[in-house]
This record gives structure tokens, C-alpha cells and sequence, in this order.
């Protein structure tokens, strides 16, 4: 069977309508804080300026009036910034793209900004199969308590996909890497890797 050398799939959450939402909430929400401490910041300095200046303040007064501006700053800069960081919780998806016989694994947030993870050369590959089956339970005690990299933001498949594990051999040690596609990526990854790898069951 003739098979293209390229081949892409993606793992989008079955949420993502609404994740894309929240994300964008989470995103103007940064921004806010981001823009109120800006702009606390431009009108504290002033102040700081004329109590710094001012001769009836002691010193005392005028480090705590500084320590409390700044601090109020800060507090915004945080608040802002741990939204900033959240939103990218919310519509991430994953890529699998097989190209040259190895695979490449992209993490993907709100169907933009891009992460590469890692690439599997099917000669690295040990074992594909089903993660509903036992011979996942056995994959996992080759992992040796490390738990395996989940590259879907699933708990359950999709339609018309499945779960599938891909225990790898590196350099250092082993790893799993679950992945959810559809049987077309599944039969890529067994025919570059051999269906000696391939475990059914």
C-alpha cells in the first residue's frame, strides 16, 4: 500500500468552543490588571516624588507610603500575570505530524501560539497499542513508576478515535507518549515502525 510521506492529525478538545471562550477572558483579564497597575504606577510616582520631598514626613512614613504604593503595584502585576498564565489551561490542543518515518508532537494553545514537545523516530519505537487494553497496563511497568506524557486534552476519545500508547526508547530511558487518532494515523505509525511492534491486545 502506497503512502504519502506526510501525514498531520490533531487532538482538539471536544470543549473548545467554550474553552476558546474562557481563554479569551483569562487573556483581557491579564490585560486589565496589566493597564490598572500601569496606571497606578504613572500616577504613584508623583505622589512618591512630593513624599519623598516632604520635610514633615518622617522616614519611617515615607518608606511605609512607598512600601504600600509599590506593593499595590505589584499585587496587580501578580493578579494579572497568574491570569496570564492560566488562560493557556483553557482550548489547548495537540498535532501529530508523521513525516520521514518519525512522528512530531506540537502542543497548540487557542489554535495559535505553538509548543514544540518532541519527535519519535519509528527505530526508537518499542511498542504501539491500545490503551484500553492490558498490554498498556504492561507498557507501564516498563516506565518503572514514571507516569507517561499525555498529549490530549481528552479524557475520553473523540469519535472515531482512539487512545493509543507509544513506548519509546531514548538514550536515557523509557517513555510513553498517549496520544488520540484515528485508525489512518494508527496504521502510518505501525507501518513505518513494523507490525512487530504492534500489539493488538
Amino acid at each position: 500500500m502506497q503512502r504519502d510521506k506526510l501525514y498531520e492529525e490533531s487532538a482538539v478538545s471536544k470543549r473548545s468552543q467554550k474553552e476558546s471562550k474562557l481563554y479569551t477572558a483569562f487573556f483581557v483579564m491579564a490585560m486589565i490588571f496589566f493597564v490598572l497597575a500601569a496606571i497606578l504606577l504613572f500616577f504613584s510616582f508623583n505622589d512618591i516624588v512630593n513624599v519623598v520631598n516632604n520635610e514633615k514626613a518622617s522616614s519611617t512614613e515615607k518608606a511605609l507610603y512607598i512600601v504600600i504604593r509599590i506593593g499595590f503595584v505589584v499585587s496587580l502585576v501578580l493578579i494579572g500575570l497568574l491570569f496570564f498564565l492560566l488562560k493557556n489551561r483553557f482550548n489547548v490542543s495537540y498535532d501529530y505530524i508523521y513525516v520521514d518515518d518519525e512522528v512530531r508532537f506540537t502542543k497548540v494553545f487557542n489554535g495559535k501560539r505553538r509548543k514544540y514537545i518532541t519527535t519519535v523516530t519509528m527505530e526508537n519505537l518499542l511498542r504501539i497499542g491500545y490503551c484500553d487494553k492490558p498490554s498498556y497496563q504492561n507498557a507501564l511497568r516498563e516506565l518503572r513508576g514514571k507516569k507517561p506524557c499525555i498529549l490530549t486534552p481528552n479524557k475520553t476519545p473523540a469519535e472515531e478515535k482512539f487512545f493509543v500508547y507509544l513506548l519509546v526508547n531514548t538514550s536515557m530511558e523509557r517513555k510513553m507518549y498517549v496520544i488520540e487518532c484515528r485508525k489512518e494515523m494508527l496504521e502510518y505509525l505501525v507501518f513505518a515502525a513494523g507490525r512487530n511492534k504492534w500489539v493488538s491486545e
